[in-house]
């Protein structure tokens, strides 16, 4: 019996059709993965499905019964979303039964009781933590974990949704949360797992649903597919999956120099880095690998230690002197950090060079115009045009227009950290030859910092391994993968 069904879905906004005509069933005791582009429409599906959106045409049926005039089936639908959307300053005990009358605790709430009812469901999901602890002292894994548990408690649920769901857990997390899913798949709930690693959909799913465009390409039993005839479904060609992309043309001269530096998080940290590179930070989450990053372009308090750029000695903890001075920091949480989500294309690009924007006392219109039209054109920004706002872009093409507005400052040096979350394979690879672009091209040293070992070893022409805070070693493109591995865990391979 199908739980959750769209059926003939279609969405539109001003100029795009973004679900075209899409029938998908969800059923109970299954796993279905759905996967495509940034931009296939799998958003716009997620928040059909949810209540968010009202399609233009077309039903979301559940258990059977026209969703869309009977509102209160959509409490049937858990959703997790991809970004974490706790309350930081309130407990974890909370955050987790919230709102309480859909978790089935009615008139007042009793603190202790709260705690006691949320020890067991902390225990089944494996998050270390208390349940008097505030939210925001917790790790982002913790975080993560709890999440999806509080999905979990509403009593109603039939259907849970996970968007993107080990985007920040660590391998070990990610492994709990697997054998925690199919726990749940065995009490007979429907599953629907988005996700952009094919590792993971393989791994766990039983069905597979391929978005294009917009329109619902394929469906399979994922016992009867490959890597391959995914990939091809997704982008409508085939990617060579073992293209390389470090670059080539490597300087002989010395662009950083990191020499004995501690701070939070990390100790003793040196390493070099020359034009043109591209070096890799490999280590797990809490490694200290963005800390290090963090440090340097001034934004986290450095203890002791010196850095060098191109010769000159270095300012530290002043991120403006930083950004002057061609040290550009591309942070992992694109949304929450990189962009104004509000904000058009247009002016994300230009927030970066308005001095450079100034005619008289004003800022060109002209001038703006041109520089975003530029970058739209030249990192190959999929949009209508710049003055759309940039919360609206998949999020491939919010990091072009990052990297865009990075190159509008002159950069000497880029820092990448996790450059491609939740980014699909397809645009993946364009971040890739656009990195190596830029190395080999503009002679621009890159750091890039990667939880993914494959995307490490494809695009670094060296790789700095990190374990908790310490440098764990050091390797070149040619090393095998199980010697980086050992190095990030902390085994001397």
């Amino acid at each position: 019996m199908k739980i959750l069904e769209a059926k003939n879905i279609t969405k539109m906004f001003p100029g795009v059709i973004a679900l075209d005509s899409v029938d998908v069933a969800f059923e109970p005791g299954e796993i279905h993965a759905i996967i495509g582009e940034n931009g296939a429409g799998k958003s716009t599906l997620i928040k059909c499905l949810t209540g968010v959106y009202e399609p233009e045409e077309g039903e979301v049926m559940i258990s059977g019964e026209n969703a869309m005039k009977n509102k209160t089936l959509f409490d049937k639908v858990a959703y997790v979303p991809q970004e974490i959307d706790l309350f930081g300053y309130m407990s974890v005990a909370e955050n987790l039964f919230i709102p309480y009358e859909k978790s089935g605790i009615k008139g007042t709430v009793n603190q202790k009781e709260l705690e006691k009812r949320a020890n067991p469901i902390l225990e089944k999901f494996s998050i270390p933590v208390k349940p008097n602890e505030l939210v925001k002292d917790i790790s982002i894994s913790s975080q993560q974990l709890l999440q999806i548990a509080r999905a979990t408690v509403h009593e109603d649920y039939d259907v849970l949704m996970l968007d993107e769901p080990t985007t920040s857990l660590t391998s070990r997390d990610t492994k709990i949360l697997f054998n925690i899913v199919e726990k749940i798949k065995k009490e007979n709930k429907a599953i629907i797992f988005i996700s952009h690693k094919l590792e993971e959909i393989f791994q766990l799913a039983d069905v597979i649903t391929v978005f294009r465009n917009g329109k619902k390409v394929a469906y399979s039993e994922i016992k009867d597919v490959d890597t391959n005839w995914v990939i091809k479904q997704m982008t409508g060609r085939e990617l060579n999956q073992n293209e390389r992309f470090y670059s080539t043309k490597v300087s002989d001269e010395v662009l950083l120099e990191v020499n004995n530096l501690t701070g939070e998080r990390f100790t003793n940290v040196s390493f070099k880095l020359k034009k043109g590179e591209i070096l890799g930070f490999s280590g797990l989450v809490g490694a200290g690998r963005s800390e290090v990053m963090q440090a340097i372009f001034g934004y986290l308090p450095v203890y002791k230690g010196s850095v060098k750029l191109d010769g000159a000695d270095w300012k530290l903890g002043d991120t403006n002197y930083s950004v002057k001075n061609g040290f550009i920091y591309l942070p992992e949480e694109r949304k929450k950090q990189g962009i104004l989500p509000v904000l058009s294309i247009k002016d994300n690009i230009s927030v970066s060079v308005l001095d450079n924007l100034k005619s008289g006392i004003s800022i060109s219109r002209k001038k703006e115009n041109e520089l975003a039209n530029s970058v739209i054109e030249t990192y190959d920004v999929k949009t209508p045009g710049s003055d759309k706002e940039i919360q609206f872009l998949s999020g491939g093409n919010q990091q072009k227009v990052i990297i865009g507005r990075a190159m509008a400052c002159k950069p000497k040096l880029l820092v990448f950290d996790e450059p491609t979350k939740g980014i699909d394979v397809g645009t993946k690879t364009e971040i890739y030859r656009l990195m190596k672009k830029l190395a080999e091209e503009e002679g621009i040293g890159i750091i890039m910092i990667s939880s993914e070992m494959e995307e490490i070893k494809k695009c670094s022409n060296r790789v700095i391994a990190m374990y908790e805070g310490k440098i764990a070693g050091e390797f070149d493109e040619y090393t095998e993968q199980q010697s980086i591995l050992g190095a990030i865990i902390g085994v001397n391979s």
